[in-house]
């Protein structure tokens, strides 16, 4: 079994013409950091895959100060607009090419965070606060899903 899971980015600075550039509060940096220390204590993820945004760029910097990861890709399909079943097939394939990383770590955004939890666990479609994260057993051998619970922080 492995676990993954799927991390909504901190509060982050008001909707602008390129929201790509939008940056984190300094509210969504102690989220961030907040639930980086939950994410050591509990589950420790070897992987990370972030969306190019700045924002989850940010939030994954927070992650990684706590966690050091085996593997980090910054993943274009995980951006709003994304495509939650392409970027879950290319999840799977690399849980397959890295058969010894336990854990993976998915920081990105709503509303494709929700839709990754229904792509691994059909009718499971949680709606997360910043920095809030999904957490999902899944059984790559027979390629099904649980989806645990959702933990938001406390701020």
């Amino acid at each position: 079994m492995k676990t993954i899971l799927i991390m909504r980015h901190g509060e982050a600075e008001p909707m602008q013409a390129d929201d790509a550039a939008r940056a984190l509060t300094p509210r969504g940096v102690s989220q961030a950091s907040e639930m980086a220390l939950w994410i050591k204590a509990h589950y420790q993820p070897k992987a990370i895959l972030v969306s190019p945004f700045i924002r989850a760029q940010q939030t994954a910097e927070q992650v990684i100060k706590h966690n050091p990861a085996d593997y980090f890709e910054v993943c274009k399909d995980i951006v709003p607009s994304g495509d939650a079943r392409f970027a879950i097939d290319y999840l799977e394939t690399l849980m397959s090419l890295n058969p010894d990383i336990e854990t993976w770590l998915l920081v990105a955004h709503m509303p494709i965070v929700s839709y990754l939890v229904d792509q691994l666990s059909p009718g499971d479609m949680p709606i997360f606060s910043t920095a809030g994260i999904a957490v999902i057993r899944y059984d790559e051998k027979n390629r099904k899903a649980d989806f645990l619970k959702v933990v938001s922080p406390s701020l």
